[in-house]
């Protein structure tokens, strides 16, 4: 049995989607758990390390490696992964890509949003981004950059850790309690290291969020990286987003953000938020 089995087994009750390890529910009759490794599988990929071995898969996802060659070799061929001749190693193919798109041009929200995004980066010079929860991590689906000066344009896709950023801190303190408290305790079981490291913004800005509906971070992730965030609600049946404003290496950054950047974001989330009647006149 794998080291963390018990930190799984502490957590197999959150209802939180994708806080779940699949052998937690190799009981349940209704769970298809031949389709959940394969897509564990597909998970073990990363930007850090988008070429690997069976071996390497293995290793990532606590599978057996027979069980790993069969399911590569099953994605292979139904062109969900691409294997290198040379190397024999796998990386992601065209197929994974093919089933994002669809989410990402149905989602309403990222329709309305995207204008008013524009006219805020151009305005204010920052990076203004919009995310999801996905797991542990805040992932990237839209990004928009007036500014050549701001390095810092996440690809749609991207991911970084819920735990060291403005706008993961807003998708955990914008959840409700119970949720809320089961995310935080898996993050601890997930990664103890990390949540010592960054516990004490989370809980800064909890304070903030629930006082000021907001929160904002300063050199956690990337010491020149200023970053403020809210909340947005996503359209009817998609889930809560987070928008955020960035500023690199700006004298100023922290004021400019909450003077100027924090008014535009919150104007925006209001008026795509009214665009589907959450704030009826």
């Amino acid at each position: 049995m794998p080291a963390d089995s018990s930190k799984r087994r502490n957590v197999s009750s959150i209802t939180l989607p994708g806080l779940i390890h699949p052998h937690d529910l190799a009981l349940d009759r209704q769970f298809a758990m031949t389709l959940a490794r394969g897509l564990e599988v597909l998970r073990a990929f990363t930007a850090a390390h988008p070429v690997l071995s069976n071996r390497e898969i293995a290793d990532r996802t606590d599978l057996p490696k027979p069980t790993v060659s069969r399911l590569t070799y099953t994605l292979g061929m139904l062109g969900y992964m691409s294997r290198d001749v040379d190397s024999q190693k796998y990386r992601l193919a065209s197929g994974v890509l093919a089933l994002g798109h669809p989410l990402l041009a149905s989602m309403k929200t990222r329709q309305l949003a995207k204008p008013l995004m524009v006219g805020i980066a151009r305005q204010t010079g920052c990076t203004v981004n919009l995310g999801l929860r996905d797991r542990t991590d805040i992932v990237y689906v839209d990004s928009v950059r007036a500014d050549g000066r701001n390095e810092y344009l996440p690809d749609i896709g991207s991911t970084y850790p819920l735990l060291v950023s403005s706008m993961g801190h807003v998708l955990i303190h914008g959840l409700p309690r119970p949720q809320k408290l089961a995310l935080v305790n898996y993050l601890k079981l997930h990664d103890g290291e990390m949540f010592a490291q960054y516990s004490k913004g989370l809980d800064e800005n909890g304070k903030l969020f629930a006082e000021q509906g907001y929160c904002l971070s300063s050199g956690a992730w990337d010491r020149e990286l200023y970053t403020i965030a809210v909340p947005l609600k996503g359209a009817p049946g998609e889930p809560a987003l987070s928008m955020n404003g960035t500023l690199y290496a700006h004298k100023n950054a922290r004021q400019t953000l909450v003077r100027e950047v924090l008014p535009l974001l919150k104007q925006a989330v209001h008026e795509i938020e009214t665009s589907y009647g959450l704030h009826p006149g």
